[in-house]
């Protein structure tokens, strides 16, 4: 795994934690902590998460690597 799908990972997780708290508890960290979903700096966030999630769409179709060990 190279850098890029590793920062994609922890973005997909922070987007996944925040839709968890949306669907739980009806917080939006992301807007709460940037100034609501309007706010730039939100709009930015949640356009990394996204593209983030396209990322990590090669990783479910990635050959898997087998190690043997003996």
């Amino acid at each position: 795994m190279n850098v890029v799908q590793k920062i994609a990972l922890v973005l997909t997780i922070i987007g996944a934690i925040n839709w968890g708290l949306v669907g739980f508890f009806q917080f939006d960290l992301v807007a709460a902590l940037f100034g609501g979903q309007d706010a730039i700096l939100s709009r930015i966030v949640y356009a990394l998460v996204g593209i983030a999630g396209l990322i990590n769409l090669g990783l479910l179709f990635a050959p898997t690597k087998e190690t043997r060990v003996d």
